[in-house]
């Protein structure tokens, strides 16, 4: 498929998307080096800071996903973006620690109601041929930005220093600008998006959700697969930065976080090829043991090339995670709920914020040189994913589960 039959919206979105992630890997990766360092911040407080954006996520992503599929997704996105302007500005702003409690809160607000429905109106507007193809787009565009990002961060000192949020400010705010335009140069099919507030309240929303058992030990298990993957942005920075071990921990963290970036462009298209012969729900589950086992590198190695293989083996299990993840939702779903679903998602927001508090407390108990007890229980935690995700396996078995439905 040529980039000209891509929909101009998703191409704005995931045009978009590397442009906003650049500019958020550009300064949210430092928040915890620059809390604990520069504010004094205990560890374990930091972790919770860090942590408090995923926990309004998992509320946030469920009542965003279903206002957008009651109200459509432009909205949801046009007034999500319009406030993540000034969440940043405060970012830039902000003395207090409380402060940026709050601000990190709202962050996450935000993220919880602009994902879900840009992954649920990129659904929408594409082809089933081609989902897997957008969908590995978007989380390319993520990449890259995370890539570029850090060491724009690294140069301007986002670890000393909260200034860099204001460019990060102006860049959501220039996306703004450009995905209104574009919503009003090319309206969205009425036939792509379905009456949903006629028939679905948030109770039968709830109720539908609830009864799904495939979609409900889907996220437990994702759930876990977060938790480890979320020590990378809050306890393996904190780690680093802090450990005797280790010199130049803030150095070496921030080429780490591209490295991760980079592999992840290298090793997407071929962990893509071979997830595609097996079901979007195999790759997912090994790629949450993959994950695990490269936390597990860290508990037992200190020095910088083995630190390197580690995060290599993170980053291919973290691929095989969440490239299939979007199509995997995408199939389980039904056409008029594809928001909901995707919104329901942020339920996995839960291993993404206990993940940093577990690793905070752990830091704080263990010590900076304890490091193979820290990292031997974090990959622990994460590995417990793939039995749940098993589980699902043998569910979809025994009820035909392959594709999406309609109600």
């Amino acid at each position: 498929m040529g980039i000209r039959r891509i929909h101009p919206i998703s191409l704005t979105i995931i045009i978009g998307t590397l442009f906003a992630r650049m500019a958020t890997f550009m300064t949210i990766p430092f928040l915890a080096i620059y809390l604990t360092s520069v504010k004094g911040v205990s560890p374990g407080f930091a972790g919770a800071i860090i942590g408090v954006s995923s926990i309004v996520g998992l509320f946030g992503g469920f009542i965003g996903g279903y206002l957008s599929d009651l109200y459509g997704q432009e909205k949801v996105m046009k007034y999500s973006i319009f406030i993540w302007i000034f969440v940043f500005v405060g970012f830039a702003l902000a003395e207090s620690v409380v402060t940026f409690f709050i601000l990190n809160a709202l962050n996450g607000l935000c993220r919880s109601f602009f994902e879900p429905s840009s992954r649920a109106l990129l659904s929408k507007v594409t082809k089933p041929k081609n989902k897997l193809l957008v969908f590995n787009l978007r989380y390319a565009a993520i990449n890259i930005g995370a890539a570029v990002g850090p060491l724009i961060g690294l140069k301007i000192g986002s670890s000393s220093s909260t200034s860099a949020f204001f460019v990060t400010a102006v860049i959501y705010a220039f996306y703004f600008i450009v995905l209104l335009a574009m919503f009003s140069i090319n309206q969205i099919d009425d036939s792509l998006n379905t009456k949903t507030s006629e028939r679905v309240t948030m109770a039968r929303a709830l109720k539908i959700l609830s009864a799904d058992r495939v979609f409900f030990f889907a996220v437990i298990g994702l759930i876990m697969g977060v938790c480890g993957y979320s020590q990378f942005s809050s306890t393996i920075p904190q780690y680093l930065a802090s450990s005797p071990i280790i010199t130049n921990g803030v150095e070496v963290f921030s080429y780490l976080i591209v490295f991760n970036a980079i592999t992840v462009l290298i090793v997407q298209y071929p962990v893509t090829r071979i997830g595609k012969r097996y079901s979007a729900l195999t790759s997912i589950m090994i790629g949450t043991l993959t994950t695990s086992i490269g936390l597990l590198g860290f508990a037992f190695f200190t020095s910088i090339p083995f630190l390197f293989l580690s995060v290599f083996v993170f980053t291919v299990g973290e691929v095989m995670m969440f490239t299939m993840t979007d199509l995997f939702i995408d199939q389980i779903s039904p056409h008029d709920l594809k928001g909901l679903y995707f919104g329901a998602m942020g339920f996995t927001a839960i291993g993404g914020s206990f993940g940093p508090l577990i690793g905070g407390l752990m830091l704080e108990y263990f010590g900076y040189t304890n490091h193979f007890t820290l990292f031997s229980v974090l990959a622990l935690v994460s590995s417990l994913g793939f039995p749940v995700l098993l589980y699902v396996k043998g569910l979809m078995k025994s009820t035909n589960r392959k594709v999406g439905y309609s109600l």
